[in-house]
């Protein structure tokens, strides 16, 4: 079976194929245009995904969107019915572009469709499973796992926004729903919106703000009680109502009412770019301490429903990764697998999947030593050729190596020497996590590394945190991690005998001065709390990155490194050998390897372009 996968029309449109069950091609169309969450239809990516499966869309058994649009269409009928007469300026605004668009997904996919190439419509079948069906197919087919819990987490898709299901062979039951407008994506996402930052991607920043936040302020134990008294009603299986007279995003523009929000916590909706508060990060803390605490009651509802030893996560909220390893933690489960593509492009990887197990009924293989992501390197490579018309075109030196080896000594010994390197290797990475094949690296030893990667070379608020990759069989020397975390998906505390001594006054101190204080041998890798994101490197899905960092220990007896994804700020990360050259001239990178490409800054001609970053890309 030869499956085309889609979800477009939200946010982080992708397109993904399989071949019989087996994960051929997947990736963003934001990679390939260049913007951010692009919500078009992406006919870049499946473009790609048919050219790198060598198939023609006429060859096709089925192409898949993610989602019922129809039945989406009427959850937002029935809100605003249900809601009037509020809501009526979001009703004018979102209904024609359902009338004009969506209401008619089939033509629109066809006249998308044949921008790629001449078919045969009438031949070609369209499926639509549900929303949180292909956020479960897309984490359960691909688990090592022959029978999983699975849980969906995300802000909604066309009326759950929570699912608890059960996944058997090649079947997926779903057992519970949580639906709209309760939700615990669009709750988190109404803490970003009120904290500033910009709902749909700057989650990720209040879970990095989070651990700013002082655990044992009067303030942080009252915004809790205020969460879960005024806002949600939680109930011990993990279901939540909440009480909508503080919330907007049912049938308004925005995601809360400002005005009963400031009233409730003292201070109103912080200004985007504005200077963070200590009260900032408590609410912070509070709000994730209470997500924490709800993902936990799911989990354990999910056990008990199911009896299974195994979970599978899916869905925007499986992202929040220091949840995620407080459920590892836990020890509710046995083993757990996390969708690195957890979000909504990963919906048309898992409406693919559905497609061949459940429509088609095609048998399901389970490699019970590995998950079926390949590393999630599932998007384009580029060739020798493609990467010398680059530097041809930007009269760029470089030098090539016949022996990787030697390149990847002599890129660790930069690293070492406190350099900053962007590394693009092979296959590009499928989801929001650079993995060593589109990244930009240094020194985790390295005091000054964290501030000089914020401000120098992603320009991007200074609290944010990076990720370390460490060498998958040294995990335990550095963290206290039971599992290995391939995916970048999981947030553990650093070894005990790594930690340094924090001054009494510690949380006394300004914020920023907090940020620089020692904290372990691995400063640039270690949160403010203690904990690192961590993705263990394996040598079988990944041989460059694990020799590079291999080549860092033997230098210096430390097997890990600083790795955050290739881009600056509000920049998709790169695809293109072009993209990653134009980004290490546009930043203070000192050298840029591009497979077996070395550039070094110094060596390049003066980048007289006109063009600026801040100004092609929209701040996230």
């Amino acid at each position: 079976m030869k499956i085309l996968g889609i979800s477009a029309f939200y946010h982080d449109s992708a397109a993904a194929i399989t071949h019989n069950g087996d994960i051929i091609a997947a990736a963003q169309e934001e990679r390939f245009t260049r913007k951010k969450q692009d919500a078009s239809f992406p006919v870049h990516a499946a473009k790609y995904c048919l050219a790198e499966a060598g198939f023609s869309i006429d060859e096709l058994d089925a192409i898949v969107f993610y989602d019922k649009p129809l039945l989406k269409f009427e959850r937002l009928l029935e809100t605003y019915y249900g809601f009037a007469p509020k809501g009526i300026s979001s009703f004018m605004t979102a209904i024609p572009v359902w009338l004009k668009e969506k209401m008619f997904i089939k033509r629109l996919i066809h006249e998308e469709l044949a921008k790629i190439e001449p078919y045969n419509k009438k031949k070609v079948k369209l499926l639509f499973p549900e929303h949180h069906l292909s956020h479960a197919a897309s984490a359960f087919y691909p688990s090592p796992f022959e029978d999983a819990a699975i849980i969906t987490m995300d802000g909604v898709g066309e009326w759950a926004t929570t699912s608890i299901c059960k996944g058997t062979g090649n079947q997926i039951k779903i057992l519970q729903e949580l639906k709209f407008p309760h939700s615990i994506g669009l709750l988190y996402s109404a803490f970003t919106y009120f904290l500033g930052f910009k709902v749909n991607s700057g989650e990720y920043k209040l879970m990095g703000l989070a651990p700013y936040g002082n655990p044992k302020a009067t303030e942080v134990a009252t915004f809790i009680d205020i969460i879960k008294t005024s806002l949600i009603d939680l109930k011990e299986d993990g279901s939540l109502w909440l009480n909508q007279s503080y919330f907007n995003y049912a049938t308004g523009l925005r995601m809360v009412k400002d005005t009963k929000w400031e009233k409730l916590f003292g201070f109103p909706r912080r200004d985007s770019e504005s200077q963070l508060a200590q009260k900032h990060c408590n609410l912070a803390y509070a709000i994730q301490a209470v997500t924490e605490e709800i993902v936990i009651k799911i989990a354990k509802e999910a056990k008990r429903l199911t009896g299974s030893k195994n979970l599978c996560l899916a869905g925007g909220v499986a992202l929040n990764c220091v949840a995620n390893g407080k459920l590892l933690k836990a020890n509710i489960f046995e083993n757990v697998f996390i969708q690195p593509a957890a979000g909504d492009a990963g919906g048309a990887l898992g409406a693919a999947l559905a497609a061949n197990h459940l429509y088609f009924e095609q048998h399901r293989t389970v490699d019970q030593t590995k998950d079926g992501m390949k590393g999630s390197y599932l998007g384009p490579a580029y060739s020798d050729k493609e990467i010398e018309l680059t530097a041809r075109k930007y009269k760029a030196n470089f030098q090539k190596f016949d022996n990787f080896q030697q390149l990847a000594k002599l890129t660790a010994e930069h690293i070492a020497d406190g350099k900053v390197i962007g590394w693009f290797q092979d296959r590009m990475e499928f989801g929001p996590r650079a993995l060593g094949n589109r990244s930009i690296l240094g020194d985790a030893r390295n005091e000054e590394m964290q501030k000089k990667l914020n401000l120098k070379i992603k320009y991007r608020e200074s609290f944010r945190p990076f990720a370390p990759s460490v060498l998958a069989e040294d995990r335990a020397a550095y963290f206290d991690l039971a599992e290995a975390s391939p995916y970048m998906l999981l947030v553990a505390p650093i070894a005990q005998e790594r930690k340094a001594t924090l001054p009494q006054n510690y949380f006394d101190l300004p914020l920023m001065d907090r940020l620089y204080i020692n904290r372990s041998d691995i400063p640039a890798a270690t949160h403010i709390d203690f904990s690192a994101r961590i993705q263990t490197v394996h040598t079988a899905t990944n041989p460059q990155y694990w020799e590079l960092i291999q080549q860092f220990k033997q230098l210096t007896g430390y097997g890990v490194i600083i790795n955050t994804s290739f881009n600056v700020r509000g920049e998709p990360i790169v695809c293109t050998p072009e993209d990653a050259y134009r980004c290490f001239m546009r930043t203070e990178m000192d050298y840029l390897v591009i497979n077996a490409y070395l550039f070094i800054k110094t060596e390049q001609p003066e980048w007289t372009k006109t063009d600026n970053w801040q100004e092609e890309f929209v701040l996230d």
